[in-house]
């Protein structure tokens, strides 16, 4: 350690908020440089290069061979895809001299299909599998968590080429099976979910999440097996109800009541139901946003959702892709008079109106396309907006009284809810994504025009897999899953050295033996780090802690009685071990 490039901190940095950023910051592994990038230090890289080993050897296992494309792009590819234009402001763009748009690649799709379609010609070349690891970039909006969200990250990116589509269900199966041997292999409490195919493209799509207490995605799971991302739940139409007994919806004044619960309270009180009484379930809350396409234009939205439920932003996120989601703010509410902020019904909204209303039996509406929640079918009885400020209309009955643009289901999963496939309640848990697989079909392959001849000679298109892992951030997720209160914890098989032997004694024979011994740990292969600094027992104590080796040997005051201390740091145990056998000790635990 007196060699070792690295300086632990005693404090935590002030811009770390999870238990990973803040431990691999003070054990030196990683250095900041701005906002979403890291410098890696000699520890952290360690780390880093033995989880990519681990991948490696699961992809060159089920038969994929490494390539390794530039980070730096040119413009046309992505602008073939339409994805120069659908990443928006998360890609990073720049010039060369010469004014040609460049880009610094955020993910290799367009690449790796044009490299196929250079070389291969036949479905006698396929099926095929590529990979690389590398480095990507995207510029987040709001980088976080240290190695969790930066906007330079390393990425394991491998493809799929296949003839037809049972061709692509088997090599997605294939590289499925070997994610599950490098998750298995990292150690750590995991979870497969369905997922949403976003920005990629494609059909089938699965994330491997890393379960932990600061993950940024929140999940779900049934006890009949049922798993996914909240963005992928997709709840069913709830079963259409007999209307015929409700009153015909009228308007009432409904002052002082601002919320969900002051109206209902009200409702209670001055317009009782016959059956039961109203709660919020039975309120239709219409939610205004905008959306910004990629191309720059907005559009209005409206969603009309139960009044107990509240529109989760991430789910609406996921479902309006490549568009972003923004405020519906005082500007637009003036650049759409009929629509009364507080009192929206669904009269003003929709691209068509009100059948009940205007000379010909049509309104036209407000140009603000409507779309309803799952729960929101024909027959079901609502109080909602009555599109005037201080009143709501009673008893609107869907399918009679209005009708919506479609179904959107972007309302906040809940605990307890019923799992899509009659599995038994949902729980919600929260998870680190790691890696996310993809059946991207023909997408990049029908704009980048990737063919091959077919068993008749035939031309078809190539069908694609693609299958993301996330090496980097796998550093920060073992990490999180894994450290304490004192500092790192690391799995044997991703450690920086798999033994940390600490020189503690002023004498000359504790440096001496501990030397040794390293010596020979290191001539029988064992990755060994020793402390050989001229600093307190206590200060080399705590960094063995903060450094998180899995095994530490305490040279020290007991060597005078022919004993050394062999510390676990996973489990805290800590044995006296004669120092004549000290070195078969080891290698007994290391072997085991």
């Amino acid at each position: 350690m007196t060699e070792l490039f690295v300086r632990t901190l005693r404090e935590d940095p002030a811009d770390a908020e999870v238990p990973s950023h803040r431990a691999l910051v003070r054990a030196g592994y990683i250095r900041r440089v701005a906002p979403g990038i890291y410098s890696w230090l000699p520890l952290g890289l360690r780390v880093l290069q033995k989880i990519e080993a681990i991948v490696r050897e699961e992809m060159h296992a089920m038969g994929a061979q490494e390539v390794r494309f530039p980070a730096l792009l040119p413009r046309e590819p992505y602008e073939e895809t339409g994805r120069w234009t659908e990443y928006g402001p998360n890609l990073f763009r720049l010039r060369d001299r010469k004014g040609a748009d460049m880009l610094l690649g955020p993910t290799h799709e367009e690449l790796f299909t044009l490299l196929v379609k250079d070389l291969y010609s036949s479905y006698k070349d396929l099926p095929l599998a590529l990979y690389q690891i590398q480095t990507k970039y995207r510029d987040e909006a709001r980088p976080r968590a240290g190695l969790l969200r930066g906007r330079e990250f390393v990425m394991k990116d491998s493809y799929s080429f296949d003839v037809d589509d049972a061709g692509l269900e088997a090599s997605y199966q294939r590289h499925r099976d070997a994610y599950i041997r490098i998750f298995d292999r990292l150690g750590f409490d995991y979870v497969i979910v369905k997922a949403t195919s976003g920005a990629m493209g494609g059909s089938a799509s699965e994330e491997f999440l890393a379960i932990a207490e600061n993950g940024e995605d929140t999940f779900v799971r049934s006890p009949g097996g049922y798993a996914a991302n909240v963005e992928a739940v997709q709840r069913p139409l709830a079963a259409a109800q007999d209307a015929t007994g409700v009153p015909a919806a009228h308007v009432e004044d409904t002052p002082d009541s601002p919320t969900i619960e002051t109206l209902v309270a009200l409702s209670n009180d001055r317009f009782p139901r016959d059956d039961r009484p109203w709660t919020a379930a039975d309120t239709l809350k219409n939610v205004l946003v905008m959306l910004k396409h990629p191309d720059g234009s907005r559009t209005p939205l409206a969603i009309g959702l139960p009044g107990d439920r509240e529109v989760d932003l991430k789910r609406l996120q996921a479902a309006v892709e490549p568009a972003e989601v923004e405020p519906f703010g005082d500007a637009e509410f003036a650049a759409h008079p009929r629509l009364v902020k507080g009192y929206i019904g669904p009269g003003a909204l929709g691209m068509g109106g009100d059948p009940d209303a205007g000379e010909d039996g049509v309104e036209p509406g407000a140009g603000v396309r409507y779309l309803t929640d799952p729960a929101v079918v024909d027959g079901t009885r609502w109080i909602t907006g009555a599109n005037e400020a201080g009143h709501h209309v009673y008893d609107l009955v869907c399918g009679r009284d209005f009708a919506s643009d479609g179904v959107l289901d972007v309302a906040e999963i809940r605990e307890g809810d019923p799992a899509p496939d009659g599995s038994g309640p949902l729980s919600l848990a929260r998870g680190i994504e790691m890696g996310h697989i993809f059946q991207l079909g023909r997408k990049y392959a029908d704009a980048l025009g990737l063919k091959v001849l077919d068993p008749n000679g035939k031309l078809v298109t190539v069908t694609m897999g693609s299958y993301g892992f996330g090496c980097s951030r796998a550093v920060a997720a073992v990490a999180e899953n894994t450290c304490d209160e004192r500092g790192l914890v690391w799995p044997r098989h991703v450690a920086p050295y798999a033994v940390h032997i600490l020189a503690t004694g002023k004498d000359a024979s504790v440096l001496e033996f501990a030397t040794r011994l390293a010596e020979q740990l290191d001539a029988e292969g064992v990755e060994v780090l020793l402390d050989d600094r001229k600093a307190s027992p206590g200060v080399k104590f705590n960094d063995a802690e903060l450094l998180g080796m899995p095994t530490s040997v305490v040279v020290g005051r007991g060597l005078a009685e022919g004993v050394v201390e062999v510390r676990d740091r996973a489990t805290g145990s800590r044995d006296d071990i004669a120092a004549d056998a000290v070195l078969t000790h080891l290698l007994g635990i290391l072997q085991g």
